[in-house]
């Protein structure tokens, strides 16, 4: 039970957010008003798994939102052009590995620090976005009755897909080389390039695998609402924030997608009630601000007596 202190507290985080909740407006905790809500949980779901990876090797990926907004573009385009679903689907991927694999090539390769690099990227991505979208459409595109039902449909594809790439990534940084060698990473670079770990190939794919999951954001973006450059606007806020509040160190070498999963649930939930209850927006930011220095201090104080050890 203590190697998972800092879950329970997360979770007491939680409780103590539904039992708000309850007290000032019980219709929130509803089972419909849940299910609801739980339709925008996906995609920020999705874009944590790889900043977990990329955050534990003490890196940072700035644009994932922006990556989302140019897949979701890419997306809409190919809808536009009456390509078949799969094929725009592909697209959409393709885009978003391209995005990955550009960040990656920059860092592992030409050693260029990923705040830089993603920061340009963070604009350049969502400049191509709406540059390509008012060039071409000039308007966001509906998605096609195929996307919605790949996506969205009767069928619970995003979901399931969200399950197993969670499944997957926890298996990767706990029960394999590559994992290890992320830690590794985080701890001490060099003290890793010294024992043989590949780093550059690590940073590479990892960063390539959030863009890859960019990509599947922005399907199940576009099948909720439309193809559009504004897909993924300011959701780097949450990703980070529910990865540290998850536990992940920014510092690097700790993290668990555990924690990961609850700071999601927490940060989603957060977000939604405040959004729901006070319909203030500057509210939501200030509530989120809040509640990421209240997790990271309570982690600091309460449970980690080494910063880079759980």
């Amino acid at each position: 039970m203590k190697k998972f202190a800092y879950e329970l507290f997360l979770l007491g985080l939680i409780g103590v957010v539904f039992a708000i909740a309850a007290i000032l407006d019980p219709r929130f905790l509803s089972k419909n008003v849940q299910l609801e809500l739980s339709s925008e949980i996906w995609e920020l779901g999705l874009l944590t798994l790889g900043m977990t990876l990329v955050i534990i090797t003490a890196g940072i990926d700035l644009s994932v939102g922006s990556a989302m907004g140019l897949c979701s573009v890419s997306l809409g385009l190919c809808m536009h052009a009456n390509l078949p679903t799969w094929l725009c689907a592909l697209a959409c991927l393709v885009t978003g590995l391209t995005a990955g694999a550009l960040n990656g090539s920059l860092v592992a390769f030409m050693k260029v620090h990923p705040l830089l690099v993603t920061l340009a990227t963070y604009g350049m991505y969502r400049g191509f976005a709406e540059g390509l979208q008012s060039a071409t459409t000039n308007a966001p595109v509906d998605a096609s009755e195929g996307i919605k039902s790949l996506a969205a449909g009767t069928f619970p594809l995003v979901p399931l897909l969200f399950a197993a790439l969670t499944v997957w990534t926890a298996i990767l940084l706990g029960r394999t080389a590559a994992g290890r060698g992320l830690y590794a990473i985080g701890h001490n670079e060099e003290a890793a390039r010294f024992s043989g770990i590949p780093i550059a190939k690590l940073k590479f794919w990892i960063y390539t695998y959030t863009g890859l999951l960019a990509g599947l954001a922005a399907i199940s973006y576009s099948a909720r609402r439309s193809a559009t450059a504004e897909a993924g606007m300011v959701i780097e806020l949450d990703v980070i924030s529910a990865v540290v509040i998850g536990g992940t160190s920014i510092e690097g070498g700790r993290g668990r997608i555990a924690g990961t999963l609850l700071g999601v649930l927490l940060i989603h939930e957060t977000r939604q009630f405040v959004d729901w209850y006070w319909q203030r927006s500057e509210l939501t930011l200030i509530v989120i601000g809040t509640l990421l220095i209240l997790a990271v201090l309570g982690h600091r104080f309460l449970f980690a007596q080494n910063p880079k050890t759980r």
